[in-house]
């Protein structure tokens, strides 16, 4: 009884909004009830009433008792009935063993997550992407994913060259890790057609075009999908154009052209860098504003060189991270990634960041005298060895060579069953707790 009271005045906390809608409900009555009031005051002075009738109402008490009692029952009739109405209502959208309690926990979580949560813009792609999404939207519903369209392979690769749209892949799981339901979600937009014409597609890519088909655009079809699934947050492209990424990989006696972001890590050889064509892609107007409004600015997880840095080649995006008076970090993979980071530091992942930001920017030179991201953020967690059959991948230390422009926080952000990933809750936990102190 004692805990129902408690959640009722949670539901009543001020910021929840919905104080303001009791004080027009009880108007309303209160309205109601003097109208009714009027007529049966006419009603009662011209008539007799049976003996049974005038004991029922009360007419042997004083006034002023009689109409205690009866706001009294008939307040209590009103909350419980209105009660019961939302209960019933919104069996239909709560879990099953939803109480009182919980709508109130909800509810109270839901404001507070859009009013105080800081605005954060993650830049990035692919599953690392999704996986700080996921442990983020626990502390904010004030997020923005800029994702990378340069995806080529794969179910998004084959709509993109039959369809002409944007390659959805990336954007299914930002969908899917932003979403309530999220284990659910992504098991169905992550489950693949086996046979027939829709063999080898995914049910989130073929979603996410048929939304952008029925709406007229892409971007609107993402956002359209976003509403359906009630996720927290937004999804947008850096870029609206059909751009396919591109790498100079070092052969030893030669230089290499590499086409495709799905043939970059394929080519197994040490990439130089990487660059978009068409050169100078717009940016898309949306994702410059979100950056410029930001609070904190994310860069990764995620493959460096096939879906970070894409993003930053975009001129106009990489301007705004460096107009922007956000907090700015970069977050390292815990493990290197074959094909693309092979025996790669720490500083090996932030000047090719570094490089490629002042690349796009337009300068003749990789070095640049101002960092992009000015703190790193990296797995310390090194007592979970990646198992003997992933030798290939090699921890990334969290170390910086002495005089490094930007500052290396080390924190415990592994996934410990899979070492070779970061975990989602740790990782939203650390980059929060950073930023909270940073303030």
């Amino acid at each position: 009884m004692r805990s129902g009271v408690k959640s009722v005045f949670r539901l009543l906390h001020p910021g929840l909004g919905l104080k303001r809608w009791f004080i027009p409900l009880m108007v309303g009555v209160v309205i109601v009830g003097l109208g009714i009031g009027l007529f049966l005051r006419e009603l009662y002075a011209e008539t007799t009433y049976p003996a049974f009738l005038r004991l029922v109402l009360l007419q042997a008490w004083p006034r002023w008792i009689r109409g205690l009692i009866f706001v009294t029952v008939g307040g209590g009739l009103i909350g419980y009935s209105l009660f019961q109405l939302n209960k019933h209502l919104l069996q239909a959208f709560l879990p099953d063993q939803a109480n009182l309690e919980y709508v109130a926990e909800q509810v109270h979580r839901h404001r507070r997550r859009r009013r105080d949560g800081p605005k954060i813009v993650v830049i990035g792609g692919g599953s690392g992407l999704s996986v700080l999404l996921s442990g983020l939207k626990h502390h904010t519903e004030n997020i923005t994913a800029i994702v990378t369209v340069a995806d080529d392979g794969g179910s998004s690769g084959k709509l993109r060259r039959e369809l002409g749209v944007l390659p959805p892949g990336d954007f299914r799981n930002c969908i899917a890790a932003l979403a309530d339901d999220e284990a659910l979600t992504t098991q169905l937009f992550r489950y693949r057609f086996r046979s027939g014409g829709l063999e080898g597609h995914s049910f989130g890519n073929l979603f996410i075009t048929a939304m952008a088909e029925v709406t007229g655009s892409f971007e609107e079809g993402l956002y359209q999908s976003g509403r359906v699934l009630n996720i927290r947050g937004k999804i947008l492209p850096s870029t609206l154009e059909n751009v396919t990424l591109y790498a100079e990989v070092d052969e030893g006696a030669q230089t290499r052209t590499v086409a495709g972001e799905s043939a970059i890590p394929e080519a197994n050889a040490p990439i130089l860098r990487v660059y978009l064509q068409p050169d100078a892609p717009r940016a898309f107007p949306p994702a410059v504003q979100a950056i410029l409004n930001a609070d904190l600015i994310v860069a990764g997880p995620g493959s460096l060189y096939t879906s970070v840095i894409p993003n930053l080649l975009v001129t106009e995006i990489t301007a705004a991270i460096r107009t922007s008076k956000a907090a700015k970090v970069y977050i390292c993979n815990v493990a290197t990634q074959p094909g693309e980071t092979d025996g790669y530091s720490l500083d090996d992942h932030v000047q090719a960041i570094q490089a490629h930001a002042r690349m796009a920017g337009g300068e003749s030179t990789f070095e640049s005298p101002n960092i992009l991201f000015d703190t790193v953020l990296s797995n310390n967690n090194l007592a979970h060895p990646i198992p003997k059959d992933m030798r290939h991948l090699t921890p990334v230390q969290p170390t910086s060579p002495a005089g490094s422009k930007y500052t290396v926080i080390g924190a415990d952000v592994v996934n410990e069953p899979r070492p070779w990933r970061h975990d989602p809750t740790k990782l939203a936990n650390q980059l929060m707790n950073w930023y909270n102190n940073k303030l």
